[in-house]
């Protein structure tokens, strides 16, 4: 019996211990999968090795602070890397020697420790400013809206950063170089590592064993877990979730200064320059893979994908082909990270990340009144008259501007039906509208066939990676969407355009002008304008006919609440795939219009119109305007541009970031929301001049502000199918 009792006993044991090492496994699985692959693929030594482990270890610091934002307020922090930025660089410009025009002498050169402390401090005031300023304000907003604010928060930012140097005398961009309070050099492998490298090592496993430490020790560290958990219920129990979204703010932007003063030391960040987007797809990767929750899995995801991008570059000499191999790792891992059923967070996605309302059609009641028939006709008319005119009047270079004005809106209403309806946010439309306009140019330029026949060719291919890319999304759910198409702008702009790895890709400027139909040349900037226009309109009618057909009402019915859709049999992944299918190749189309209006495909890596600054700018233009309508967005559209290129220096600001949180601040639904609320207040006063009752009008409003006269007493009763209120009272009536 003591033998069988003691084999229980062991066994239990056994299996105890087995459940203690499953998330340690689970946590440092990504770091050896990545090390492992890097290794067999490109055998980096054992210096190269911990020299990824080193930039890993910075990354891993911006990627923990964006899915500690996530967690807290269930949006990604495009403004992690520049909340960083500015108190750096301040502590960096603290320790420069004087400069002429600079700041008195006592604050420069200052010492190592003083200027860390004075950064820091920075950064804690920083992040109260930023909370108290902006997100606070979008509180009762849309998650969508607030992190379209956060990239105007990171514009402001980055220009702040921009103007620091000039204060202290600055006049060229080089940085001072670091110096620690200590000096020490050692070689591991070939590879030397001085005292910057060393802080780094001190420092991260410093950081993010404190913030484990306060995450589960503190009651304010346990509050946060709490209100990342569900905020609603924490509320209810007591925690001041105002002061803990605060606190969340504070210690990401620290976070973020770690980051950025680390990394200035060890890889160099020059003075007046901020991190890129290839920075934060690098974070993004690694928060992905530790599925926005896992602060371990996402330090040693963070760690794995360092070493990889040093081994690539340390075998090739290039880091050109970081961007698809992060790809590739990205997709992997979203196909293998699949959304587990009954995921608190990822059932908070389905109420969090909706688009804002959609503009209502005229009410059926006044559509044949004769002032609104007569205000319609006049409004289509100044519309058809405006379009026709502006190459009569406009010079070349304006007209030009006013091409790309309708091909860029053609790219922001793919985005109404991708995330306005489908509900799944892309960060990299303008990639498809890139592929699409490289499929495009070859036909015209290397095969010389139609332009029309690469319009729809283009689109065809732009489709057709659009479901390639969108099929990982559409099964994982949650932002997975996002982090794979900024990720594919990326690899896009460096490598899937890059005539060096694929040689049908068109290079250089189009030595032919294109023929539209074989009788038409597109050879002129009207022509060219023309063109635009009937492309983007095509697209409108292609976006209202799936708008108004089954598979419009099913993507609705999925982005309010896919369980309940599902309970109707609709096959989710089907009819998102078509969703991501009709985008893409309404983008892609648009790609094509792009490379041609600019005679060939562009591929230097600055001022790119397919970059992925490019497609923020894009999905920031299709917010402004209104995700739920499809005439918000052209109107975003032309607002962006007219601002950028038709209007005098000074009011430019209002097209970045500054602009871009003032709209979204005073019209949560964009710009066109605001003008259905103006168009919404004139139907309401004539249907109350001509005493008509509009219950969609009036849905939101009190009945009393109505005389209801006896057929409009009949109306409601119609309208609330209650026959019984058809019979008022006189003192009803009165």
């Amino acid at each position: 019996m003591s033998d069988v009792a003691g084999a229980g006993l062991h066994g239990r044991v056994m299996a105890s211990t087995r459940l203690r090492l499953l998330p340690l496994v689970d946590s440092l699985s990504p770091l050896v999968v990545l090390t492992a692959l890097s290794v067999v693929l490109w055998q980096p030594t054992l210096g190269i090795v911990v020299q990824g482990a080193l930039v890993g270890a910075i990354s891993a610091l911006l990627a923990v602070g964006i899915a500690l934002i996530y967690r807290a307020n269930r949006i990604v922090n495009f403004a992690q890397g520049d909340l960083g930025v500015v108190p750096a660089i301040l502590a960096i410009l603290l320790l420069a020697p004087d400069q002429q025009g600079g700041p008195p002498d006592w604050m420069t050169g200052l010492p190592y420790l003083v200027a860390l402390a004075v950064g820091l401090v920075t950064a804690i005031l920083l992040g109260f400013l930023v909370e108290k300023l902006f997100i606070l304000r979008f509180t009762r907003s849309p998650r969508l809206i607030v992190t379209v604010a956060t990239i105007g928060i990171a514009q402001l930012l980055a220009a702040l950063a921009l103007f620091m140097p000039g204060w202290f005398g600055f006049k060229g961009l080089g940085a001072p170089r670091l110096d620690p309070p200590f000096d020490v050099t050692t070689h591991i492998g070939g590879v030397t590592f001085d005292d910057n490298d060393l802080m780094v090592f001190l420092l991260v496993p410093l950081l993010l064993g404190g913030l484990a430490w306060f995450l589960r020790s503190t009651r304010v560290g346990i509050a946060i877990r709490g209100v990342a958990e569900r905020s609603d219920r924490a509320a209810t129990l007591g925690v001041p979730v105002g002061r803990i979204q605060t606190t969340v703010w504070v210690i990401t932007t620290v976070l973020a200064f770690a980051t950025v003063f680390l990394r200035s030391g060890v890889i160099s960040v020059p003075i007046g320059s901020v991190l890129g987007i290839a920075v934060l797809v690098r974070a993004l990767a690694a928060a992905v893979i530790g599925r926005m929750e896992s602060f371990p899995r996402i330090t040693a995801a963070a760690v794995g994908l360092g070493i990889v991008e040093q081994s690539i570059v340390y075998s090739t000499g290039r880091d050109i082909y970081v961007f698809p191999v992060i790809f590739g790792i990205i997709v992997v891992a979203i196909t293998l990270n699949r959304r587990r059923r009954g995921n608190r967070v990822d059932d908070d996605i389905v109420s969090t990340w909706q688009a804002v309302r959609e503009i209502r059609p005229i009410p059926s009641e006044l559509r044949r009144v004769p002032e609104v028939r007569a205000v319609r006709y006049a409004v289509f008319g100044l519309l058809a008259a405006t379009a026709t005119a502006l190459p009569l009047v406009l010079p070349s270079g304006k007209l030009s501007i006013a091409t790309d004005t309708a091909i860029v809106a053609t790219v922001a209403i793919s985005l109404v039906l991708l995330t306005g309806w489908a509900g799944h946010v892309s960060l990299g439309q303008m990639a498809f509208a890139a592929i699409g306009g490289a499929a495009g140019g070859w036909i015209t330029q290397s095969a010389q066939l139609d332009l029309a026949l690469a319009l729809v060719v283009g689109g065809l291919v732009g489709a057709l990676v659009a479901v390639i890319v969108g099929l990982p999304a559409a099964r994982a759910g949650g932002l997975t969407l996002a982090v794979i198409t900024l990720a594919l702008a990326s690899a896009t702009l460096y490598w899937l355009l890059n005539p060096e790895f694929f040689t049908w890709v068109p290079r250089g400027r189009f030595q032919h002008d294109p023929q539209l139909f074989g009788r038409i040349p597109i050879e002129s900037e009207q022509s060219f304008y023309v063109l635009a226009l009937a492309v983007l309109a095509v697209a409108v009618a292609l976006l209202q006919g799936i708008r108004h057909s089954r598979t419009g009402r099913v993507l609705i019915a999925l982005r309010e609440n896919p369980r309940a859709a599902a309970s109707y049999g609709v096959n989710a992944v089907r009819t998102m795939l078509s969703a991501f299918a009709f985008a893409g190749f309404i983008a892609a189309m648009a790609g094509v219009l792009l490379v041609h209006h600019q005679h060939g495909l562009s591929n230097s890596i600055s001022g790119n119109p397919f970059s992925p600054e490019a497609s923020l700018r894009v999905f920031s233009i299709a917010v402004i305007g209104g995700l739920g309508s499809i005439p918000g967005a052209i109107i975003g559209t032309i607002y962006v541009f007219s601002l950028q290129y038709y209007m005098l220096p000074e009011y430019r600001f209002l097209a970045t970031g500054f602009g871009l949180l003032a709209i979204l601040l005073i019209l949560p639904g964009g710009l066109g929301a605001g003008f259905a609320e103006a168009r919404d207040a004139g139907l309401r006063w004539v249907a109350k001049r001509r005493q008509i009752l509009v219950p969609s009008l009036v849905a939101d409003r009190s009945a009393d502000s109505f005389h209801l006269t006896a057929e409009m007493a009949e109306a409601v009763a119609d309208a609330v199918e209650r026959p019984e209120l058809g019979e008022l009272s006189e003192e009803s009536r009165a």
